[in-house]
């Protein structure tokens, strides 16, 4: 049975992560990093790892600078209490690429996040950005592009 604190702590979560993506799409990472841990971990989709808010500021900053970062579309699949202070979040994305209304396949991917209560706030613990490539299964990729590009146009018909 779900309480009331677990709802409301779920309805955190979403918000931490919608910042997290809002963050990236703004080029803002001072305030990407600041959502993470002291100690938090950020694996990119490349495989590049990035420990601590320090490094994920630097490492960002310096992607934001040399190149024009495509924007996220995320659908979240559910999110899991883990302990009473801990919760996975995971998602599927989808990049619009700067001056394009269409979801770029070949990025697509699927994101985990733990966040953990540190002072009745969450902070993110871990991020994970994995290749959505569905190996010899386009139909799955096809399935997935389509998915997000339709919550992507839903954001823009609402204003989102």
């Amino acid at each position: 049975m779900e309480t009331n604190t677990s709802k409301n702590d779920e309805l955190k979560i979403r918000e931490l992560y919608q910042l997290l993506l809002n963050s990236w799409n703004n080029n803002n990472a001072s305030a990407f990093a600041k959502l993470f841990t002291s100690e938090g971990d950020a694996i990119g989709f490349d495989g590049s790892q990035m420990k601590g808010q320090e490094q994920i500021e630097n490492d960002l900053t310096q992607i934001f600078a040399s190149h024009k970062i495509a924007r996220y579309v995320s659908i979240v699949r559910d999110i899991r209490q883990l302990s009473s202070s801990v919760y996975l979040l995971r998602a599927v994305v989808g990049m619009i690429p700067p001056g394009s209304s269409e979801i770029k396949p070949d990025v697509n991917a699927i994101q985990v996040l733990i966040a953990q209560k540190e002072n009745d706030q969450f902070r993110i613990a871990s991020f994970q950005n994995t290749p959505a490539a569905f190996h010899g299964r386009p139909e799955l990729s096809q399935q997935l592009t389509e998915e997000l590009q339709n919550a992507y146009n839903k954001q823009q018909q609402s204003g989102v």
